[in-house]
């Protein structure tokens, strides 16, 4: 499974990643992500949690690609990631030095619990 869900009034959008995601279901997020971001404010973030990801389809890449290129062309401000084994990355690192330019924020986290504390002291430095 593969999914993402927004909420507009914090500027948050949630793509998470369960069991064996495929190629096809990278692709019908990456028409979702496209949608949303007709909605989205420049300098949303992105919180993408992979806790529960046991297996991507290398094919996956290029609608993962096309996923980033959306964010960064509508000016995401900072991307938090949850990937509590680092070799599950599935290529995320690479990824995003060729489709994130260097002015946006990435950190990832083992635990959904850092990540969220993480984007919380986010919150309280802008305010």
């Amino acid at each position: 499974m593969y999914s993402v869900e927004s909420d507009r009034s914090k500027q948050l959008l949630v793509i998470s990643a369960a069991g064996r995601v495929t190629k096809k279901e990278v692709e019908s997020v990456a028409l979702r992500v496209r949608e949303m971001m007709k909605e989205i404010t420049p300098g949303f973030r992105v919180l993408t949690d992979f806790r529960w990801l046991e297996r991507m389809d290398p094919a996956a890449a290029v609608p993962l690609a096309e996923i980033m290129d959306a964010l960064a062309e509508k000016d995401v401000a900072a991307v938090v990631r949850v990937v509590p084994d680092p070799h599950k990355d599935i290529g995320l690192n690479i990824l995003s030095q060729f489709h994130y330019g260097p002015e946006i924020q990435i950190a990832t986290f083992q635990t959904l619990a850092d990540a969220l504390q993480s984007m919380a002291g986010a919150d309280s430095s802008s305010t």
